[in-house]
């Protein structure tokens, strides 16, 4: 876990500018969260491609993207309606010029806490991977407020975009006992959850399925 001041520091735009900025021309993704897309891609198999076929041209927002190769893994798949928003305009800069030539997936600058330019009820499937954990720091058992404030309005905000039909999977390394109610404080979703297993890596990791209540 990183230190609090750490960790309450990658909740903010300039802390990733400073470390996307020294990337430089490299296609690799300097931080690809938690788990690629090969060791998700089962995960996917029976959450994402199997409910929403990439002929049907799902809306798909990568919140907190990064430099994440995973909308471009899924591009191949033939998801070709992709947006993927970050709060760094760096990385958005850094990955407009690195895929320019590719068409299905665009970068917009934006905060996942106040996602104004995105319409309401607009997207099919919401996906996330490190974002809601990078806004997490300080004691699980009783979190810092500004945790508890930035993640209440994240989850809103995700709601907020999605389909009534739509759903949000979120990938994370955190407790299901200390995460569950961050992402279910007012009980306003369904959800599931599975332990995902493959990757190199023994940590436990979970991958959540969240829907709006019916």
């Amino acid at each position: 876990m990183p230190k609090t001041d750490e960790g309450a520091a990658l909740g903010h735009a300039s802390f990733w500018d400073e470390r996307y900025s020294k990337a430089g021309d490299s296609t690799e993704p300097t931080h690809e969260w938690f788990r690629d897309f090969a060791s998700l891609e089962p995960f996917f198999e029976k959450h994402l491609f199997a409910n929403r076929k990439a002929e049907s041209k799902p809306k798909i927002l990568h919140l907190g993207s990064g430099d994440s190769t995973v909308p471009y893994d899924l591009l191949k798949r033939g998801y070709d309606n992709q947006l993927c928003l970050d709060f760094s305009a760096v990385v958005v800069d850094l990955m407009k010029s690195r895929h320019e030539a590719e068409k299905g997936v665009s970068f917009q600058v934006g905060d996942v806490r106040d996602m104004k330019d995105i319409e309401s009820g607009s997207i099919d499937v919401a996906f996330d991977k490190g974002t809601l954990d990078a806004m997490i720091f300080g004691s699980p058992w009783s979190p810092p407020e500004e945790t508890l404030e930035n993640s209440g309005k994240y989850m809103k905000e995700v709601q907020r975009v999605l389909k009534q039909d739509g759903f949000f999977l979120y990938i994370t390394y955190r407790q299901p006992h200390f995460i569950k109610p961050i992402l279910n404080r007012d009980n306003e979703w369904d959800y599931e959850m599975e332990i995902l297993g493959g990757g190199d890596s023994s940590f436990e990791y979970y991958g959540f399925i969240l829907k709006k209540h019916e």
